[in-house]
């Protein structure tokens, strides 16, 4: 039920040399909390477009949905860093 801004801190995911945080692609408010990545999370890696997920939000406004890349756009984003 925690209301998140887009942009703002959701998540930290921790390793043995860094930890990172996670930033809410959008505003709205948590539905559901991934538990499973307490026991197990190297599903974030293993089974990130299934299994592997954060966090469920439901989205305070579709305004903001333009701004997000799909799956093209991301493929074609993480190319060109290489």
């Amino acid at each position: 039920g925690r209301a998140v801004a887009q942009g703002a801190e959701v998540a930290v995911v921790e390793s043995v040399k860094a930890a990172s945080e996670i930033y809410a692609p959008v505003s709205g408010t948590v539905t559901a909390v991934n538990h499973a990545l307490e026991s197990e999370p190297a599903l974030v890696n293993s089974a990130a477009e299934s299994d592997g997920w954060f966090l469920r939000l439901a989205i305070a406004s579709d305004s903001e949905l333009s701004a997000l890349m799909d799956a093209t756009a991301y493929q074609n984003y993480v190319e060109s860093l290489h």
